[in-house]
């Protein structure tokens, strides 16, 4: 009998020590979390957020998660208090033992995501999804409550700080203005949407000084009149581009769309359509340049935290830049002067046309990928292969923020001078990011 008992709990000890690295193989995955930023996207298109809301959930979920492994490895990790914008201390528990620091960042970047912008619990059952996974594969109980508990204590030091960028006090502020004004904004069709977020340049940055820290020069000065003008040359060189263009330069467009919710319309019938929005298809990008250099756990996350911050900031500039100038979209103009009947191949969005957002985001995004994992990291971008629109391939980060000076102009919702001074900012902003954070040490 004693011999019986001896095996029976050499086989019990052997199956729980067989248990404890199957759960750890399974959370310390990297591609779990690229996964779970893919979830969070799902979310946020759900959930029907303009581009720049969304960049503010993607940026301070990927910082909490970031803010777990840096206090996990201080020895090659540095923590981000002190080094952006307010955020001062993190309080994180003190009682370490028995913590998976994987698993805490996975729980902190779920905590932050839902509870940003939108209420807690979106990402609950895919909270509860891994945890079953994990249990099964023999994560203990202690060890989970202990990675809860930590990543609460640093998830709730992001919200508080979050909190504090300015975000609720735009929600009730002033609407945009529309006039008749020459040259100035309208809502376009076939929404005729007001304008979004005209106070996002009111939102605290991360590391940027302030929304106008980088000097823009003026658009073409509005003149439809004069053949010779330069606003006419733009006018007419998208008008022209659009009406004929070729197959690739349409995979181009649409490709790069993002449009988060499209209005189609047929005959008396109206419906929308959802995609991931610009900050969504680069998170996406993230996950597949992680995947593709073999990246491990913690670089993921760095990846994903500095990328997310690039954006956010990017964001705040642009719109710092289409709330000053307030210039009309191509497609106002064009129907007003030249043809009634004239449409972009895409869908107009409903804010001003200079800058071009989605550059200015796209070229910040690629400096801080480039920084991570280097300028020569090819890859083939499949984001939007769920949503029906097939694979596009780069040479490097850079190379796809590159291709979008081209995307916004075959769509016809930019002039082309736009996107090439936008892929400027976003490079600048980028680089500011890259200099000024110390992230991996």
């Amino acid at each position: 009998m004693k011999k019986l008992l001896i095996g029976i709990c050499a086989i019990v000890t052997l199956f729980a020590c067989k248990n404890s690295n199957e759960y750890k193989t399974y959370l310390h995955n990297p591609d779990l979390f690229s996964n779970t930023v893919h979830e969070l996207n799902t979310v946020v298109m759900g959930n029907n957020f303009p581009p720049m809301v969304a960049s503010r959930n993607y940026a301070y979920a990927a910082i909490a998660a970031y803010e777990v492994i840096a206090a996990s490895d201080p020895a090659h990790y540095q923590s981000l208090a002190g080094q952006l914008n307010g955020l001062k201390i993190i309080s994180f528990s003190k009682d370490t033992i028995g913590v998976d620091y994987e698993l805490a960042a996975l729980l902190a970047f779920m905590k932050v995501g839902e509870a940003v912008t939108f209420p807690e619990g979106s990402l609950e059952f895919y909270k509860d999804s891994i945890l079953k996974i994990a249990r099964a594969k023999g994560l203990p109980i202690a060890v989970e409550k202990a990675s809860q508990q930590y990543a609460d204590s640093i998830g709730m030091s992001i919200i508080r700080w979050s909190k504090k960028d300015n975000y609720l006090e735009t929600r009730g502020a002033e609407k945009y203005n529309v006039t008749d004004e020459s040259g100035r904004w309208v809502p376009t069709p076939p929404m005729y949407a007001s304008a979004a977020e005209p106070h996002w340049k009111e939102i605290r940055p991360m590391v940027i000084d302030s929304a106008s820290f980088i000097k823009v020069p003026q658009p073409p000065t509005f003149n439809i009149k004069d053949k010779n003008s330069k606003y006419y040359q733009e006018v007419m060189l998208i008008k022209n581009a659009v009406d004929s263009l070729t197959p690739e330069q349409k995979h181009i467009a649409e490709f790069w769309d993002d449009n988060p919710f499209k209005m189609n319309v047929t005959g008396h019938a109206m419906f929308g359509s959802k995609k991931f929005s610009p900050p969504g298809h680069w998170m996406s990008i993230v996950g597949i340049a992680a995947q593709k250099s073999k990246a491990d756990f913690a670089t993921t996350v760095t990846a994903f935290a500095k990328t997310g911050i690039a954006l956010f900031d990017a964001f705040i500039e642009a719109w710092y830049v289409k709330y000053t100038f307030n210039t009309v979209r191509p497609e106002t103009v064009i129907n007003k002067y030249i043809d009634p009947n004239w449409r972009p191949l895409l869908q107009t969005p409903a804010f001003p046309e200079y800058t071009c957002g989605h550059n200015t985001i796209s070229s910040s995004a690629a400096e801080a990928l480039t920084s991570v994992f280097g300028d020569n990291l090819a890859f083939t971008d499949s984001t939007e292969l769920e949503f029906g629109i097939k694979n596009r391939s780069f040479k490097s980060f850079r190379a796809a923020a590159e291709e979008l000076n081209w995307a916004r102009f075959y769509g016809g919702v930019h002039f082309h001078n736009s996107c090439l001074v936008s892929s400027e900012n976003g490079r600048k902003i980028g680089g500011v990011i890259v200099d000024r954070l110390k992230m991996k040490k």
